[in-house]
């Protein structure tokens, strides 16, 4: 089961309230701006900011590249 597109639709980052994107595993939910990582746990997407896991920007333009 994967995540429902009009939920992705409405999601946005809790910390600049900006777009993000699914991961290609769908593991995760991903802020460019904040470059923030919410992980995705049995189809529940975490987005606590305490729980998010920071990313570099090479880190970001990796996971673009896998879209």
């Amino acid at each position: 089961m994967s995540l429902d597109k009009e939920l992705l639709d409405i999601l946005a980052c809790p910390a600049c309230k900006g777009d993000i994107f699914l991961t290609k595993d769908e593991g995760g939910l991903i802020c460019g701006k904040c470059l923030l990582k919410y992980e995705v746990k049995d189809d529940i997407p975490i987005m606590l900011i305490d729980e998010a896991i920071k990313l570099s920007p090479k880190d970001l333009a990796a996971e673009k590249k896998k879209l």
